[in-house]
Formats: C-alpha cells, sequence, structure tokens
C-alpha cells in the first residue's frame, strides 16, 4: 500500500501538533476534596500500609487529600459493601487483594 505525499504531510503535521493541543484539553482539578481509599483489613495490615503508601503518593502527585478508611470485617465484605453503595464520583477508591474473589465462590449471596 502506498500513501500519497499530501495523506502523509497531513498525518505527520497531526501527529506534531497533538502534544501542542493536549494540556488544552486537560479536565477539571482532581481532588477538588478529600478523596476516600477503604481498605477492608485492620490497620496494620500488609494491605492497611501500601493503601497509606499510595495514599501519601497521590496526595503529593495530585497536590490533594487522599484519606485511608480501615473497615475490616466480614473477611472485606464490609469494606466493599461500603464502597459498593458510595457514589460513583471518583471519590472513593477500594484497596483490596484477592480475598474478594475468593469471597465470591463463598457466598452465594454476595
Amino acid at each position: 500500500m502506498t500513501l500519497p505525499r499530501r495523506k502523509f504531510m497531513q498525518l505527520a503535521a497531526g501527529a506534531a501538533a497533538l502534544p501542542v493541543v493536549s494540556p488544552a484539553a486537560v479536565a477539571a482539578d482532581y481532588p477538588i476534596r478529600p478523596v476516600k481509599i477503604i481498605a477492608g483489613f485492620p490497620a496494620g495490615c500488609a494491605v492497611d500500609v501500601v493503601a497509606r503508601l499510595i495514599a501519601d503518593w497521590l496526595s503529593r502527585r495530585l497536590n490533594g487529600e487522599f484519606v485511608v478508611e480501615n473497615r475490616p470485617g466480614a473477611a472485606n465484605n464490609i469494606g466493599t459493601e461500603d464502597m459498593i453503595r458510595s457514589p460513583a464520583d471518583g471519590y472513593t477508591l477500594l484497596l483490596t487483594n484477592p480475598t474478594n474473589a475468593i469471597n465470591a465462590t463463598y457466598y452465594a449471596q454476595l
């Protein structure tokens, strides 16, 4: 397949202009309010430590407040249910491990 010279030049110009146009298409600032990271395990466990490291990194990277909330119990089902019932606006995150996949096989009405 041969590409005509004019079409090639149009594609090259479009590709060169793309990085210049992209910053103008950035969405509104995120986060504008605190973001909650739910860890369905007790404080001090591996999931909690990772959640706090992620929250610290995101806070510095995005210049916002990221808060870790521990919701232990019922093999992570309490934290997951809290996440499901929160509004789908991107201000509630869930950090988990393979426990959720295992719970789906144990409980019929999860």
